[in-house]
């Protein structure tokens, strides 16, 4: 059995959206799939690379940027403060990273011929927090979303779509029981609200604090796989 060994490619940036990002390469000639992945705040594209391995080599893997710079090497797609009433965001910039996100599939699905049923959006931490904000909004852009160490927001309840356009999402749930950065009653919350908007999902629960752990990355590709 060979190993592929994988790469990033260069910086591009969508001319609709203006938003960067880097393909894992090789990149498949005629990809058959897509999956978006979306680093956590303060990280960068480069961050999921590893996640991706396991992946199927004909699905076409971005890795995108958020589109807001914090300094260095360092992005987010909105500001969020942590505090002792838990976090508070900007949720004019989550929802502006949600509607550039949303054209930024379908300019991919557009460019390689892929379909939305072939598509996953995921990420990790406020990553996870977007690919559910695009799968709970506009669930004819992917066929599911995975949210790694993330939550769902409560500001995105306006935008929610309907259980009959939900119909067609699943979901991947993952959280480290001893996560000190977003509790792991969120992913409880999510688990519930899925569950209340009829969305099929799995729910994992690992022994960590705030990350992606070895089972995590399995069980993540185990799911996408199904």
């Amino acid at each position: 059995m060979t190993t592929t060994h994988y790469s990033l490619s260069e910086l591009q940036t969508d001319s609709a959206t203006q938003l960067s990002y880097r393909l894992r390469l090789p990149a498949p000639a005629k990809p058959t799939k897509l999956l978006v992945l979306l680093h956590g705040v303060g990280g960068n594209e480069t961050n999921l690379l590893n996640l991706a391995d396991g992946i199927d080599p004909d699905t076409l893997v971005v890795l995108g940027r958020g589109p807001l710079q914090m300094g260095g090497p360092q992005f987010a797609w909105f500001r969020v403060n942590f505090t002792a009433n838990g976090p508070q965001i900007s949720p004019e910039e989550a929802e502006r990273s949600r509607t550039l996100l949303i054209t930024l599939l379908q300019q991919l699905q557009q460019q390689h011929g892929i379909a939305p049923t072939q598509t996953v959006i995921a990420g990790f931490s406020q990553g996870g927090i977007m690919s559910a904000s695009v799968g709970l909004s506009s669930p004819e852009s992917v066929r599911g979303f995975g949210l790694l160490s993330g939550r769902i927001l409560p500001e995105l309840e306006p935008v929610i779509a309907s259980k009959e356009r939900l119909s067609t999402l699943t979901a991947f749930l993952s959280h480290g029981e001893q996560d000190t950065t977003l509790p792991v009653h969120w992913a409880h919350r999510s688990d519930a609200l899925l569950a209340q908007l009829g969305v099929p999902h799995s729910l994992k629960l690992y022994a960590m604090d705030h990350g992606i752990s070895a089972a995590m990355h399995a069980d993540f590709v185990k799911w996408l796989e199904a």
